[in-house]
This record gives C-alpha cells, sequence and structure tokens, in this order.
C-alpha cells in the first residue's frame, strides 16, 4: 500500500497509543494543532487530553517531565518540535535520561521515547536548520536512531518503545512527504534497531548515509550505475550504538568507502565512521575513504546558498568518480 512518511509516523503512534495505555504523547503543539508536521493530527479527538498533552514552551521543562514518567512506569512519547530545540533539553537528556541507568545500579530504568525532526533544506535558516545527530551519538546511555525510509518511519517506534533505556528518533524533515509502496511484515511492524541496512548491493564502492542523505545516495548510485560504476548504498540508521559489522563487512567487499553526512565535517559522525573504517578494514582498501558533508558554515536563508551547502547528488556522483579515477 502507499503510505507517507508522515502517515506512516502517525500509524506508528497510533498504534501504540491503542496498544499500551501507559503509552502517551507530549510536546508543544501536538494536541489540537495537530504537530507541527501534521503526524498528531486528530489524536487529541481520539485519544482526549490525558494522553495527548500539549506542553508549555520549555524544552527543559517537558523532557524532564517525561523522564519522571518514565521513572513512574510509563511509556512517554516526547516530541521536540526541531532539533535546534532540543539543545534546551540537553541537561535532562544527557545529564538524567542518560545516566539513571548507571548511577542507579541497574535499579532504575528510563523507558523514554524522544521524537524530533532533522535536517536543512525548508528555507529556516541557520537557527533551524541543524543536522546535530552526531552530538547524541556521543553519549552512552541512550540509542540514537535515524529512520529514512517510509518502512523505518512504520516500524521503528514499536521497538524504541519496548527498549528499557531512553531512545531518540531523528525525523528528517524533508523526508515527511516522500512516498513508498509498503506492505505489514508478517511478525507486525516492528523491526531489529541494532543493525544497518543495505540499500542497494554493489561491488565498487560503498556510500554510507542516515536519515535525509539516504535517498541522495541512492540516487547517486543510480546515476553511477548508468556510468557503469557499481556502487553498494549502505543506510546506517542506528547511530548509537553503531553497525560496525556491516559497515566493515561492506568496505572488504567494495574496498572503497564514501561517507554521505548532512553534518558539519568537523568532529561530524562521517569522522567517527571514517575512523572505524580505518581501524576495522584498513587493509581492505583501495583508496583513502572520502567525506561528503556539509559546507562549514551556518546554514543559509537564500535557496540557492543553502542547496550549495548541503550534500547533493552531484557532490556524491562527483566524489565517487574521483575515488575510482574517472573524473
Amino acid at each position: 500500500m502507499k503510505m507517507s512518511y508522515r502517515e506512516a509516523v502517525r500509524q506508528a503512534m497510533r498504534e501504540a497509543l491503542i496498544a499500551d495505555p501507559r503509552v502517551f504523547l507530549m510536546g508543544e503543539d501536538v494536541g489540537k494543532y495537530g504537530g507541527s508536521y501534521a503526524v498528531s493530527k486528530g489524536f487529541l479527538d481520539e485519544f482526549g487530553p490525558e494522553r495527548i498533552r500539549d506542553t508549555p514552551l520549555s524544552e527543559l521543562g517537558f523532557v524532564g517531565a517525561g523522564i519522571g514518567a518514565a521513572l513512574g512506569g510509563m511509556r512517554p512519547i516526547v516530541e521536540i518540535m526541531t532539533i535546534n530545540f532540543s539543545l534546551l533539553a540537553l541537561d535532562q537528556i544527557v545529564n538524567t535520561a542518560a545516566t539513571l541507568r548507571h548511577m542507579s545500579g541497574g535499579q532504575f530504568s528510563v523507558p523514554l521515547v524522544i521524537r524530533m525532526a532533522t535536517g536543512a533544506g525548508r528555507q529556516l535558516a541557520a537557527q533551524h536548520s541543524h543536522s546535530l545527530e552526531c552530538w547524541y551519538a556521543h553519549i552512552p546511555g541512550i540509542k540514537v536512531l535515524a529512520p529514512a525510509t517510509v518502512a523505518d518511519a512504520r516500524s521503528m517506534l514499536a521497538a524504541a518503545l519496548a527498549d528499557p533505556d531512553p531512545v531518540i528518533l531523528f525525523e528528517h524533515a524533508q523526508l515527511y512527504n516522500v512516498e513508498d509502496d509498503i506492505d505489514e511484515p508478517p511478525d507486525g511492524w516492528r523491526c531489529d534497531i541494532r543493525c544497518a541496512a543495505v540499500r542497494r548491493a554493489g561491488a565498487q564502492v560503498s556510500l554510507f548515509a542516515y536519515g535525509g542523505c539516504v535517498p541522495k545516495a541512492l540516487q547517486a548510485a543510480a546515476q553511477l550505475a548508468a556510468d557503469g560504476i557499481d556502487a553498494e548504498v549502505v543506510d546506517l540508521r542506528v547511530l548509537r550504538p553503531l553497525d560496525a559489522d556491516t559497515i566493515v563487512a561492506s568496505v572488504r567487499k567494495t574496498h572503497r568507502a564514501v561517507v554521505i553526512d548532512e553534518g558539519w565535517k568537523s568532529g561530524s559522525l562521517a569522522a567517527e565512521i571514517v575512523a572505524r573504517i580505518m581501524e576495522q578494514a584498513f587493509y581492505d582498501l583501495d583508496a583513502p575513504v572520502v567525506r561528503v558533508c556539509s559546507a562549514e558554515v551556518p546554514i543559509p536563508y537564500a535557496r540557492h546558498m543553502e542547496q550549495a551547502a548541503l550534500p547533493q547528488v552531484a557532490g556524491i556522483v562527483a566524489a565517487v568518480r574521483q575515488l575510482i579515477g574517472q573524473t
């Protein structure tokens, strides 16, 4: 059946709310307004204000309330409107949610899911166009997921809610309108949130990407195929813990790697992936690993400048051609 990424997230939340009375949704404008990206539209009428809770404009406050609810036995889904607003809740996420299992000697768990939109490409300028997934992937004690496909958007939430520890779901805002034909798996909508996924098999070069860069990597692979270059596309999708086994297996197969990351190159998740490859598959490489990242500037507002600052299909194709000597 045809489904949009937005509808996939919506159905996943609705299913969770119906299946488990402990599940509730809280965040800014999630109720009467239906969510900033219309993901929770109609939920307030269906589930009522006890389970669909509009919060004050205080990320530090309502993320903390979500942590408290999780400690009390609930299964909260906390929606932060966009990733830049999550910076206001860093203390709760990093110092509380991520650490309580360790600091309590395993006596407490925090079964909390935090959803937030991420990424640029919508002309929202420097303060609303961040890709800071790497910041959260740096923190022990949480799982970090980046669903890039409609199927993953539909199936990752159930697995995240079943996890006893905090899980952060990054939904790239450019993906909400993407549609795909998906069928319900025989065992229901729940996927493995420990493993990367090979989206396209190939033999000559590995393209590693996550979130909004996965469709770009697939488009680049299609263009390269027309020129006789066989690219494998690996959707990292689990940013913490990274699935190093899948990354290394792909490099050992293709012997070349390009990492695509909408984050800035300095201190990026792409840098971590390159380090893992160098540590575990250095002698399998036929050429240095290449990174395609955002320009080291605050994301511009002007459309043509914003597009120039972000990883694009043409840049990925050019990087691959240079890597294999077809410039």
